[in-house]
């Protein structure tokens, strides 16, 4: 049974009070199983970081509905945890008080929440680090922290935009590792955005390939590529190569719409 549920989602903006409506999603659906990894993968501009929030419940969409086990998605909540591109840390709280803060609403009592950052801390390989603030801390510890924090709450789906997005091909690479070892040991359901081929084949469970066209579901691709995955392996390669022609119809004969 879906975790997730999209229906015919549509969404659209005004740049100014006085032009006209600027559709950039239009009649997407699609549904995620409980435990998978799914990533939205397609250019820039086709709309999945648009999409990703109104998951998230930072906007609505213009019509169309999203379903977390059966019930509607209105607004933010601890049952979705968002990892943003840059972390989005805290920078005057150490790396304890950013994980906790994310249980600040939460019913636990005082010691479910100290018992809870323990096991977030030994699963991210954190111990030790506790007290440091985020600007003494390497991109992949910092990466690390954003995601703890992210899944402290136990949430149902952890929503991850452009994770690894600003890092260099050599780190990004040793990032992924660290991220997949991270998510796969909380037996979380996953959504991330990417706009980068090979880390959605290094990554996923299955690709939703997305185009400029309104964010138009071009290719829906499963990864039955056993984990952990070679990148020089035969069957790795084809993936890509299959992928990427995927990709190259998200392009073909139409404008993007920035967002």
């Amino acid at each position: 049974m879906a975790i997730l549920e999209v229906n015919n989602v549509c969404k659209s903006f005004k740049t100014s009070k006085k032009s006209p409506e600027v559709e950039v999603l239009k009649d997407i659906s699609f549904t995620v199983e409980k435990g998978e990894f799914v990533t939205l993968l397609g250019p820039s501009g086709c709309g999945k970081t648009t999409l990703l929030t109104i998951i998230g419940g930072f906007q609505r969409a213009t019509s169309g509905e999203v379903l977390l086990e059966g019930e509607r998605i209105e607004k933010p909540s601890s049952d979705r945890g968002y990892v943003f591109q840059n972390y989005a840390l805290f920078p005057w709280m150490n790396v304890e008080k950013n994980i906790l803060y994310s249980l600040k609403f939460s019913k636990m009592s005082k010691e479910e929440k100290k018992k809870r950052l323990e096991e977030l801390l030994e699963m991210s390989h954190l111990k030790g680090h506790e007290k440091k603030y985020p600007i003494s801390l390497s991109g992949g510890m910092q990466q690390r922290v954003a995601v703890v924090r992210a899944l402290a709450p136990y949430p149902k789906i952890l929503l991850l935009d452009e994770p690894l997005g600003a890092i260099d091909l050599q780190m990004r690479e040793h990032m992924q590792n660290e991220l997949l070892q991270l998510v796969k040991e909380s037996n979380s359901t996953i959504l991330m955005v990417t706009h980068d081929v090979s880390e959605a084949v290094y990554m996923s469970d299955r690709v939703i390939v997305m185009s400029l066209n309104k964010g138009e579901i071009v290719a829906d691709m499963r990864i039955d590529i056993k984990h952990p995955r070679e990148r020089d392996s035969e069957e790795y390669i084809e993936c890509v190569r299959e992928l990427t022609n995927n990709v190259k119809k998200a392009f073909i004969n139409k404008v993007p719409v920035s967002v």
